[in-house]
């Protein structure tokens, strides 16, 4: 087309000289259209590359579906050949069944009774199962409402404890940190008295000043019918060699344990069922006898005062 164009472009010029203006006129005419139809040719011809391109794309794109479409196609028949393989079997297998269906269905009736024996059974068995264990939970509450009410018990007595505890504290000032101690431990309330406050030594009689704290721990007692009392005589471990009449150190606290149960009891408020005398001897010290220290601290009285658990031994015995 350039060529085409040039060589016009060629004669015009050629032929100016000798034409008239009319015919020049029109030779340039023709030319420009012959140019502008050119350039439309050209813009034709781009877009028909390009769309050259992208048929070659999407041909590509229709090739790989293609490839894909038969890989799927070929899977496809190859589970098709699978299934109709399983099929056919299935209809062998099926023709086999049907040429002995009356001994299968005898069969499998007996067997539908079988089970169904089994299951009525089971069901029997869970029908007990869930009675019993109805019966278990309604156990397990009752018990679980007891546990609740022994906690009450059991905090109710620990308060009432450490109300017996501050009040012999309180009764019992006046001789604190004379050999006398209170102290409140293991759900039970233990007043400790070493025999300088007591007794003298050798000697199972009570001095005034012994018999004074005693008495007004009685005092602190009557007020407390529920409390058992034990009270415990102990010894150091020197042995002991006054009183011929007594074996030695375990007669000597049982003793001095028995001289205080006296004293308690001339408080007719304090129910003489709720006193134990115990002699202990040597054989619970709380500190060592190598020391005159220690062995002042091992010779003493021990009031052990304990709620009584009758109400809680019941509660226990229901859980």
């Amino acid at each position: 087309m350039f060529k085409k164009l040039s060589l016009i472009a060629l004669t015009l010029i050629l032929t100016t000289s000798c034409v008239s203006k009319k015919i020049y006129t029109d030779l340039e005419d023709k030319y420009a259209e012959l140019k502008k139809e050119n350039r439309k040719l050209s813009d034709s011809n781009q877009d028909l590359e390009t769309a050259l391109n992208q048929a070659k794309n999407d041909i590509a794109n229709l090739q790989k579906d293609y490839e894909d479409t038969l890989a799927q196609r070929n899977k496809l028949q190859a589970d098709y050949d699978a299934t109709k393989t399983n099929l056919d079997n299935l209809n062998a297998s099926y023709d086999a069944l049907e040429k002995n269906s009356s001994a299968s269905i005898a069969a499998n009736s007996k067997k539908n009774r079988e089970l169904l024996a089994q299951l009525e059974a089971k069901e029997q068995a869970l029908a007990a199962e869930n009675v019993r264990l109805e019966k278990i939970k309604q156990e397990l509450e009752a018990r679980s409402q007891r546990v609740a009410e022994l906690e009450n018990v059991i905090a109710s007595k620990d308060a009432a404890m450490t109300n017996l505890k501050n009040a012999i504290s309180k009764a019992l000032t006046n001789f604190e940190g004379n050999g006398l101690t209170v102290e409140q431990r293991n759900g039970k309330v233990y007043v400790s008295m070493e025999n300088k406050l007591l007794f003298e030594s050798g000697s199972w009689a009570v001095g005034s000043k012994g018999k004074q704290a005693v008495k007004k721990l009685g005092e602190v007692l009557a007020e407390n019918p529920e409390i058992a009392i034990l009270i415990e005589g102990h010894t150091d471990n020197v042995p002991y060699k006054g009183n011929t009449q007594l074996s030695g150190n375990w007669d000597l606290s049982a003793k001095r344990a028995t001289a205080i149960v006296n004293i308690l009891r001339e408080n007719d408020s304090i129910n003489p069922e709720n006193l134990t005398a115990a002699g202990r001897g040597e054989f619970a010290p709380i500190a060592s006898n190598d020391t005159a220290e220690g062995k002042a601290q091992n010779r003493r009285i021990e009031v052990v005062l304990t709620p009584k658990l009758d109400e809680i031994s019941k509660l226990l015995n229901e859980i």
